[in-house]
């Protein structure tokens, strides 16, 4: 206990100046903070981009499909998707469309697929969500998202030093306070792990086709979108090499996972 409140004081001083008194500030000026900080620091910036790309890979023909990012929050997708049409629930400046994601605004059966990053688990009714998904989706269609995992190494971090709530023992649906107050960062693992029957067998044409720990160190070491970056920008590839080495640990160590599902009806 003691070494993890140390690690809190650490944590304190590390943090970045313009995110203290940021809960004060409506959630659409906190996400044009976190723009900043994303395009700020050059490693955070690295991971976004390494994360835009396995969204890349895994629709590695964009041009031409109907590709929809939920949540885009302050991210940059569009530098590696261009025909991405971002989206928020909230006002903001820069992106193209406002809606839930459990309410959204396509036709049946246009849409190729939807990208999420950090999504998920902000979703008070993903019930809802997977069937809005279901119903915009062409057959073949994807869901795409990257979300917290539940490692050892991430459960230690995300229960200790994180702000939002990290509940495995959580039921999926929650009463949310607004569209980023309320979230549980195990939901994921809670869907796609510990509740994988009742998910295929409630979204039997949501097939999971992946699940996959991964980026143990770089997010965390980039100090995310609250601390300082821990390490020079120089050592992006020292820290990918690392991660390289423990990549059949990931399972223990992975601090996010990616989930891909399909429309297969």
């Amino acid at each position: 206990m003691q070494n993890v409140q140390g690690c809190r004081k650490i944590i304190e001083w590390l943090r970045l100046p313009e995110t203290k008194g940021i809960e004060a500030l409506d959630e659409a000026a906190r996400t044009g903070v976190h723009a900043r900080i994303i395009q700020s620091k050059p490693l955070l910036r690295r991971v976004y981009l390494e994360f835009y790309r396995q969204f890349l890979r895994a629709v590695p023909e964009p041009q031409g499909k109907v590709l929809v990012e939920l949540g885009s929050g302050g991210g940059f997708i569009k530098e590696v998707i261009g025909n991405v049409i971002t989206s928020d629930v909230l006002e903001l400046p820069h992106v193209d469309r406002v809606f839930s994601a459990t309410q959204m605004p396509w036709d049946e059966g246009s849409v190729d697929a939807f990208f999420l990053i950090d999504v998920l688990h902000h979703i008070g009714d993903p019930r809802s969500f997977f069937r809005e998904a279901l119903r915009c989706l062409k057959v073949g269609g994807q869901v795409v998202m990257i979300e917290p995992a539940n490692t050892l190494w991430a459960r230690f971090l995300f229960r200790n030093f994180h702000h939002e709530a990290f509940d495995p023992e959580a039921p999926w649906s929650r009463t949310t306070a607004g569209p980023l107050a309320d979230a549980n960062g195990a939901l994921p693992w809670i869907i796609f792990r510990r509740d994988r029957e009742v998910f295929e067998r409630q979204f039997p044409a949501l097939r999971i086709v992946r699940l996959r720990h991964h980026t143990p160190l770089g997010y965390l070491l980039s100090g995310g979108l609250t601390l300082r970056q821990i390490v020079p920008s120089w050592a992006y590839g020292f820290i990918k090499g690392i991660e390289y080495v423990l990549y059949p640990l990931n399972g223990a160590v992975g601090l996010f996972q990616t989930i891909e599902l399909r429309r297969i009806d």
